[in-house]
């Protein structure tokens, strides 16, 4: 019997794995769906043109926006797009929510955010379930931007109420506006409060993942964590700066202030981790833990194949529907306390009436007894006579 073949010094292959993974991902492309939220006028629009660096939607025209009727409920709008660097290709769907917070009741104008991401991962869902599911149509939000107005203070009750029901539904990443307008002492107290109310309101945001074999990439990481919220500035414009480079960002008096310039603000680190180094790890986050949560609540509440509850049936109603179940009994309870206090007051009368007709018929006893003696007593003199 002949000895077997040595195995040649690079060894049987498997180690190409990766490669051919490479090949068919870079042949694949791939898509990300990134929803951006917060009060008009911030540069949401304009931050998504300079983090993709195109145009993906014209800046809006907000003084017409505010004519409308302040208890306008929130939109949401879809911008899709599809880009390409070296060949490799990626399919961008932007989701955008204007009419976040701009009116004056803002109750409940959350929901349509909510359920935008609630019901992408249920229509994922129904296409799993499905005999063919070659082609399926996957909105699922992978990254969400939140926009935090740059008011020095801190974050808003709106802002705490919505962050907490984003951060368990979505890769939540808080970011603070308009940089610029803040000098950079009270922007760092700014992020640091925003921080404090985070940890002390247990809102969920996105962490980055730490490999624990790359010290490199670990301290990449670790540093995103430490720029949370992101400071950004946004612009698309490009202007000359006093030392005559050409850089995109927004001309003032006092100078320039540098969207790429980490000296100024946080874009580079936003870029960085939405696009070069983490978009991999925010669409597996999503799938691998927002969906599945999601998809697992789901399976625990309803048989394979049922439909989605009604939205009165919804339990992310029940909080509306034992607030107003409360409110039913409260005012129940105080139509009852008031009945009661027209009856004691009933019964009171009723006593009342009832001692003031003993005392009537107490008088008329005594008037019709005093009738008698007179009665008897001159029935006694007539007699004598």
């Amino acid at each position: 019997m002949s000895a077997a073949p040595a195995p040649s010094s690079d060894g049987i292959g498997i180690a190409n794995l990766p490669n051919q993974r490479h090949k068919i991902v870079a042949k694949s492309g791939a898509h990300f769906t990134i929803m951006v939220v917060g009060e008009s006028g911030l540069g949401k629009t304009t931050l998504v043109n300079t983090l993709f660096s195109t145009e993906l939607s014209p800046t809006k025209n907000y003084n017409k926006r505010h004519l409308k009727q302040l208890d306008k409920l929130t939109e949401v709008e879809i911008i899709k797009a599809e880009l390409e660097e070296k060949q490799f290709k990626v399919k961008l769907t932007v989701i955008d929510t204007p009419g976040f917070g701009d009116y004056v009741n803002n109750r409940d104008s959350w929901a349509p955010i909510v359920d935008f991401i609630d019901d992408q991962h249920e229509a994922y869902m129904r296409q799993e379930q499905q005999p063919e599911r070659k082609e399926k149509t996957d909105l699922r939000v992978h990254a969400c931007l939140y926009f935090v107005r740059p008011t020095g203070h801190t974050l808003k009750p709106l802002d705490i109420e919505i962050m907490k029901r984003l951060g368990t539904r979505v890769n939540l990443i808080p970011v603070v506006a308009k940089a610029d307008t803040l000098t950079q002492n009270d922007l760092h107290t700014f992020k640091q409060r925003i921080r404090e109310v985070i940890a002390a309101q247990g809102i969920r945001i996105y962490q980055p993942l730490i490999e624990t074999d790359d010290e490199a990439a670990a301290e990449h990481a670790r540093m995103l964590c430490d720029a949370m919220p992101f400071s950004i500035i946004g612009s698309t414009e490009d202007v000359q700066t006093a030392d005559g480079r050409v850089v995109k960002g927004r001309e003032y008096l006092w100078g320039v202030a540098e969207v790429e310039n980490e000296d100024h603000c946080d874009f580079k680190k936003l870029r960085s981790l939405v696009i070069r180094t983490h978009m991999l790890d925010l669409i597996s986050t999503t799938e691998d833990f927002h969906y599945e949560n999601y998809r697992q609540q789901q399976m625990e509440t309803r048989k394979f194949g049922e439909p989605k509850p009604r939205k009165l049936d919804n339990p992310k109603f029940k909080e509306e529907e034992e607030l107003l179940r409360k409110r039913f009994t409260e005012q129940v309870k105080a139509e009852e306390a008031r009945f009661r206090q027209w009856e004691q007051h009933l019964i009171a009368e009723r006593d009342r009436l009832n001692k003031d007709l003993e005392l009537a018929h107490s008088a008329i006893k005594a008037l019709e007894a005093e009738l008698d003696n007179l009665q008897v007593g001159y029935g006694r003199g007539s007699a004598r006579r």
